[in-house]
Protein backbone atom coordinates (compact mmCIF):
# COMPACT_ATOMS: atom_id res chain seq x y z
CA UNK A 1 0.00 0.00 0.00
CA UNK A 2 1.24 3.78 -0.71
CA UNK A 3 1.24 5.93 2.57
CA UNK A 4 -1.32 7.98 2.69
CA UNK A 5 0.90 11.02 3.66
CA UNK A 6 2.64 10.02 0.25
CA UNK A 7 -0.46 10.10 -1.94
CA UNK A 8 -0.91 13.06 -4.47
CA UNK A 9 -3.24 15.18 -3.01
CA UNK A 10 -2.77 19.12 -1.56
CA UNK A 11 -2.08 20.11 1.69
CA UNK A 12 -5.98 21.80 2.25
CA UNK A 13 -7.11 18.14 0.53
CA UNK A 14 -5.21 16.11 3.30
CA UNK A 15 -6.66 18.35 5.68
CA UNK A 16 -10.12 18.24 4.51
CA UNK A 17 -10.07 14.11 4.97
CA UNK A 18 -9.17 14.89 8.63
CA UNK A 19 -12.02 14.29 11.41
CA UNK A 20 -13.06 17.68 12.83
CA UNK A 21 -10.69 17.68 15.73
CA UNK A 22 -7.75 16.59 14.02
CA UNK A 23 -8.50 19.79 11.46
CA UNK A 24 -8.90 21.99 14.50
CA UNK A 25 -5.78 20.58 15.23
CA UNK A 26 -3.82 21.77 11.32
CA UNK A 27 -5.40 25.20 11.62
CA UNK A 28 -4.09 25.91 15.58
CA UNK A 29 -0.44 24.85 14.62
CA UNK A 30 -0.52 26.41 11.12
CA UNK A 31 0.48 29.71 12.69
CA UNK A 32 2.80 28.54 15.54
CA UNK A 33 6.20 29.55 15.58
CA UNK A 34 9.41 27.94 17.30
CA UNK A 35 8.91 30.27 20.12
CA UNK A 36 5.45 29.70 20.77
CA UNK A 37 6.82 26.28 21.85
CA UNK A 38 10.12 26.25 23.44
CA UNK A 39 12.88 29.10 24.46
CA UNK A 40 15.35 26.88 22.44
CA UNK A 41 15.22 28.22 18.87
CA UNK A 42 17.06 26.43 16.27
CA UNK A 43 20.77 28.04 15.85
CA UNK A 44 21.16 28.96 11.83
CA UNK A 45 23.24 26.71 10.35
CA UNK A 46 24.09 24.24 13.27
CA UNK A 47 22.55 20.91 14.77
CA UNK A 48 21.26 17.25 12.86
CA UNK A 49 18.50 17.17 11.58
CA UNK A 50 15.77 14.67 13.30
CA UNK A 51 11.97 14.42 13.21
CA UNK A 52 9.25 12.64 15.58
CA UNK A 53 5.38 11.64 15.22
CA UNK A 54 2.98 12.56 16.89
CA UNK A 55 0.39 10.38 15.54
CA UNK A 56 -3.69 10.71 16.86
CA UNK A 57 -6.08 8.51 16.29
CA UNK A 58 -9.29 8.32 15.86
CA UNK A 59 -9.48 7.14 19.82
CA UNK A 60 -8.77 10.20 20.35
CA UNK A 61 -5.01 9.11 21.78
CA UNK A 62 -1.48 9.79 20.90
CA UNK A 63 1.39 7.04 20.26
CA UNK A 64 3.95 7.60 22.86
CA UNK A 65 7.46 4.93 23.41
CA UNK A 66 9.74 4.64 26.09
CA UNK A 67 13.64 4.17 25.17
CA UNK A 68 15.44 1.40 26.41
CA UNK A 69 17.12 2.41 29.44
CA UNK A 70 20.42 0.74 27.63
CA UNK A 71 20.40 3.69 25.45
CA UNK A 72 23.08 6.43 25.20
CA UNK A 73 20.86 9.08 24.45
CA UNK A 74 17.63 9.98 26.52
CA UNK A 75 17.46 6.72 28.27
CA UNK A 76 14.53 5.37 29.57
CA UNK A 77 12.66 8.44 28.33
CA UNK A 78 9.33 8.45 27.08
CA UNK A 79 8.96 10.20 23.86
CA UNK A 80 7.77 10.16 20.15
CA UNK A 81 8.69 8.04 18.14
CA UNK A 82 11.44 9.38 15.56
CA UNK A 83 15.36 9.59 14.67
CA UNK A 84 17.97 11.04 12.52
CA UNK A 85 17.04 11.77 8.75
CA UNK A 86 19.19 10.00 6.67
CA UNK A 87 20.41 10.76 3.54
CA UNK A 88 17.40 9.25 1.54
CA UNK A 89 14.43 10.19 3.32
CA UNK A 90 12.36 12.72 1.23
CA UNK A 91 11.36 14.79 3.87
CA UNK A 92 10.85 15.00 7.39
CA UNK A 93 7.65 13.66 7.11
CA UNK A 94 9.14 10.47 5.55
CA UNK A 95 12.27 9.96 8.38
CA UNK A 96 9.48 10.10 11.44
CA UNK A 97 7.20 7.33 9.26
CA UNK A 98 10.34 5.34 8.91
CA UNK A 99 11.57 5.98 12.60
CA UNK A 100 8.24 5.11 13.58
CA UNK A 101 7.76 1.89 12.05
CA UNK A 102 11.51 0.69 12.58
CA UNK A 103 10.70 1.49 16.60
CA UNK A 104 7.05 0.28 17.07
CA UNK A 105 5.88 -1.81 13.81
CA UNK A 106 3.68 0.84 12.64
CA UNK A 107 2.37 0.19 9.03
CA UNK A 108 2.81 4.16 7.39
CA UNK A 109 -0.06 3.52 5.00
CA UNK A 110 -2.65 3.98 7.26
CA UNK A 111 -1.30 7.34 8.28
CA UNK A 112 -2.29 10.71 7.27
CA UNK A 113 0.12 13.45 7.43
CA UNK A 114 -1.30 16.77 7.80
CA UNK A 115 0.99 18.89 9.16
CA UNK A 116 3.73 19.99 11.39
CA UNK A 117 5.46 22.18 13.88
CA UNK A 118 8.06 24.43 13.56
CA UNK A 119 11.67 23.39 13.61
CA UNK A 120 12.70 22.93 17.63
CA UNK A 121 15.94 22.66 19.04
CA UNK A 122 17.22 20.36 21.30
CA UNK A 123 20.14 21.76 22.86
CA UNK A 124 21.56 18.77 24.78
CA UNK A 125 22.38 17.03 21.99
CA UNK A 126 22.07 19.75 19.49
CA UNK A 127 19.38 18.23 17.14
CA UNK A 128 16.69 20.55 15.10
CA UNK A 129 13.54 18.50 15.54
CA UNK A 130 10.61 18.47 13.09
CA UNK A 131 7.49 17.88 14.67
CA UNK A 132 5.25 15.59 11.95
CA UNK A 133 1.63 15.40 13.04
CA UNK A 134 -0.01 12.47 11.59
CA UNK A 135 -3.99 10.98 11.81
CA UNK A 136 -3.55 7.30 12.20
CA UNK A 137 -6.98 6.51 9.47
CA UNK A 138 -6.13 2.75 9.94
CA UNK A 139 -4.72 1.46 13.30
CA UNK A 140 -2.14 -1.20 12.68
CA UNK A 141 -0.20 -3.32 15.43
CA UNK A 142 2.50 -1.82 17.39
CA UNK A 143 4.97 -3.26 19.71
CA UNK A 144 8.82 -2.39 20.75
CA UNK A 145 9.79 -4.15 17.69
CA UNK A 146 13.46 -3.39 18.45
CA UNK A 147 14.10 -4.11 22.19
CA UNK A 148 17.26 -2.35 22.00
CA UNK A 149 15.87 0.71 21.54
CA UNK A 150 12.59 0.76 22.88
CA UNK A 151 11.50 -0.84 26.16
CA UNK A 152 7.74 -0.21 24.93
CA UNK A 153 4.91 1.78 23.31
CA UNK A 154 1.95 3.33 24.49
CA UNK A 155 -1.06 4.84 22.96
CA UNK A 156 -1.88 7.38 26.24
CA UNK A 157 -5.38 8.65 25.56
CA UNK A 158 -5.52 12.60 25.71
CA UNK A 159 -8.34 12.31 28.06
CA UNK A 160 -5.31 10.92 30.85
CA UNK A 161 -3.08 13.93 29.77
CA UNK A 162 -5.87 16.67 30.35
CA UNK A 163 -6.55 14.73 33.70
CA UNK A 164 -5.70 16.86 36.55
CA UNK A 165 -4.40 14.18 38.62
CA UNK A 166 -2.08 13.33 35.63
CA UNK A 167 -0.14 16.85 34.89
CA UNK A 168 2.62 18.01 37.31
CA UNK A 169 5.91 19.91 36.94
CA UNK A 170 8.87 18.16 36.67
CA UNK A 171 12.36 19.49 38.41
CA UNK A 172 15.49 18.24 36.32
CA UNK A 173 18.90 18.02 38.32
CA UNK A 174 19.82 21.06 36.91
CA UNK A 175 17.34 22.94 38.37
CA UNK A 176 15.45 22.86 35.17
CA UNK A 177 11.68 23.15 35.46
CA UNK A 178 8.98 22.08 32.82
CA UNK A 179 5.95 20.51 32.24
CA UNK A 180 5.21 16.77 32.78
CA UNK A 181 2.99 14.00 32.72
CA UNK A 182 2.13 10.93 34.95
CA UNK A 183 0.65 8.68 32.46
CA UNK A 184 0.75 4.78 31.65
CA UNK A 185 3.57 4.02 34.40
CA UNK A 186 5.44 6.66 32.73
CA UNK A 187 6.70 10.20 33.37
CA UNK A 188 6.73 12.11 30.50
CA UNK A 189 8.82 15.45 30.41
CA UNK A 190 11.10 17.81 28.66
CA UNK A 191 11.21 17.62 24.70
CA UNK A 192 8.01 15.48 24.74
CA UNK A 193 6.28 17.06 27.59
CA UNK A 194 6.39 20.19 26.74
CA UNK A 195 5.27 19.72 23.19
CA UNK A 196 2.10 17.91 24.47
CA UNK A 197 1.65 20.71 27.27
CA UNK A 198 1.65 23.40 24.04
CA UNK A 199 -0.60 21.56 21.82
CA UNK A 200 -3.26 20.86 25.20
CA UNK A 201 -3.20 24.92 26.13
CA UNK A 202 -3.13 25.88 22.64
CA UNK A 203 -6.16 23.70 21.64
CA UNK A 204 -8.21 24.86 24.63
CA UNK A 205 -8.31 21.05 25.84
CA UNK A 206 -6.87 21.91 28.77
CA UNK A 207 -8.31 22.33 32.56
CA UNK A 208 -7.20 23.83 35.71
CA UNK A 209 -4.94 21.36 37.56
CA UNK A 210 -2.31 22.42 40.21
CA UNK A 211 0.96 23.72 38.87
CA UNK A 212 2.39 24.36 41.99
CA UNK A 213 2.80 20.19 42.12
CA UNK A 214 6.54 19.47 41.71
CA UNK A 215 7.96 15.91 40.94
CA UNK A 216 11.84 15.63 40.94
CA UNK A 217 13.38 13.62 38.25
CA UNK A 218 16.07 11.06 39.27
Amino acid sequence: MIPWSRVGVTYPERVALLPTWLADVAHAVDAMTAEDVTRYVPPHGEGRHSAVLILFSDDHDVLLIQRASTMRSHAGQPAFPGGALDDDDEDAAAAALREAQEETGLDPAGVVVFGALPDLWVHVTNYVVTPILGWWREPSPVWAQDPEEVESVHRVPIANLVDPANRCRILHPSGFVGPGFEVEGMLVWGFTGGILSTLLDTMGWSVPWDESRIVPLD
